[in-house]
């Protein structure tokens, strides 16, 4: 045999595997094999990771017992409220060197806003001066807030004083040279049989004799707004203050975080805005309908904070967070699943829950009947950021925030 036969011998009779399986389905065997290896280990993985979470659900207790909420369908936004960016055209100002101007007054050309430190800031020839506080330190943190204070609303007085509303003391009257603070409403004072728990906006007749202002809640203060508004809690009111008498009444009960007010310019009805439920309501204060509501404009297209007249004679409405339409409003849809909002509040706190909404901010002009005259927008907080109000001045909008470290200003001879 030579040596290509003894090749030919030896292959022939190399050693051969038998099997049943032709070798496609042999290769196919073992893919399916890995798979099921890969789903064993996947599923066992997410069991892990599932029973922490659901033992979580299960044991943490969840600070908010949330209201079941329905809203219509969201305003389309054409025409009047039709998306631009013209709030980008606004110029920041003293950024870094303030925090949370949520309200702004002038006299004269001297601008005046409390911030998130407690402070009432006195701003003139483009220097920020301290001119007083309310509350006492420390300040800065969640925790120090209650004894700090928060100034919110302010206003000017007819005898050209400064009406401001903290949080959490209640409405006071400062003179805005010396920044001497004169107690005018103590937050402790019981209000039919409930204290004021979130002293909120103020607005006051021509004659200084009335002021109407807004306990947002009862049950959370201002450092918890988040929960009040994911909880809807029904627990805040508009209430009248007699400074002659003295005397406090309850206007309007039940409401869900009543937030900015502001009088109508013949002063016979005042407006508040109920951010949660994204309206604003008008309760009448003279005439023959005195004592009665209604709706001044309902279903808008975000969660209104403050209003302030308008040199149109109508007003501004200011708002951080939208409903959009074309789009999906996060808001809207949980409020139809409380459930929702449990699961979140059990397993995120409130800042991380703030930094989830997202940012839009959104300035509106309402003409007097509470109809759309023009919008002005910020798509992202890109340049305005967390507003809180509009305070026209000498033909601009100033514009405070609530949390942001600087005012914007927005010259409306421009847009």
């Amino acid at each position: 045999m030579n040596e290509s036969e003894g090749l030919r011998y030896r292959g022939f009779n190399r050693p051969q595997i038998i099997t049943d399986e032709p070798p496609e389905h042999a290769a196919k065997s073992d893919s399916t094999y890995s798979g099921r290896i890969f789903r064993l280990t996947f599923m066992a993985l997410a069991f892990l990771l599932l029973v922490p979470v659901l033992a979580a659900l299960l044991i943490l207790e969840c600070p908010i017992d949330p209201s079941y909420m329905s809203f219509q369908e969201p305003p389309l936004m054409t025409g009047a409220l039709e998306v631009n960016l013209k709030l980008r055209q606004a110029e920041r100002l003293f950024e870094g060197e303030l925090v949370g101007p949520e309200s702004i007054v002038n006299i004269g050309d001297v601008l005046y806003t409390g911030t998130a430190d407690g402070l009432i800031l006195k701003i003139q020839d483009g220097k920020i001066h301290n001119l007083t506080r309310i509350g006492k330190p420390p300040c800065g943190t969640r925790e120090d807030e209650p004894t700090c204070g928060r100034p919110l609303g302010i206003r000017v007085s007819p005898n050209g004083t400064l009406l401001v509303a903290d949080a959490y003391y209640g409405l006071y009257e400062v003179n805005p040279d010396t920044g001497e603070v004169s107690l005018i409403l103590s937050s402790e004072t019981p209000i039919k049989g409930r204290k004021m728990g979130f002293v909120n906006d103020l607005t006051v007749t021509r004659d200084g004799r009335k002021i109407y202002f807004t306990d947002s809640s009862s049950k959370w203060q201002r450092r918890d707004f988040t929960l009040l508004v994911m909880e809807g809690k029904d627990d805040g009111r508009l209430l009248e203050y007699d400074t002659v008498t003295k005397e406090v009444k309850v206007l309007l009960d039940g409401l869900r975080f009543p937030n900015g007010v502001q009088l109508s310019p013949n002063e016979d009805y005042v407006l508040v805005a109920e951010t949660t439920m994204a309206r604003i309501r008008r309760c009448y204060t003279s005439g023959l309908t005195k004592g009665g509501a209604d709706m001044f404009a309902e279903n808008l297209p975000g969660f209104p904070d403050n209003i302030r007249p308008s040199s149109s004679g109508g007003y501004w409405i200011v708002m951080s967070a939208i409903r959009p339409n074309p789009g999906f409003s996060t808001i809207d849809f949980v409020a139809e699943r409380p459930w929702i909002k449990k699961i979140v509040f059990k397993l995120l706190n409130q800042e991380t829950v703030m930094k989830l909404v997202p940012k839009y901010s959104l300035v509106l002009e309402l003409n007097e009947d509470g109809s759309y005259k023009r919008s002005f927008h910020d798509p992202h907080g890109m340049v305005v950021a967390h507003p809180s109000e509009a305070h026209e001045h000498d033909g601009h909008l100033y514009l405070g925030s609530f949390r942001s470290p600087f005012i914007c200003k927005l010259n409306l001879k421009d847009i």
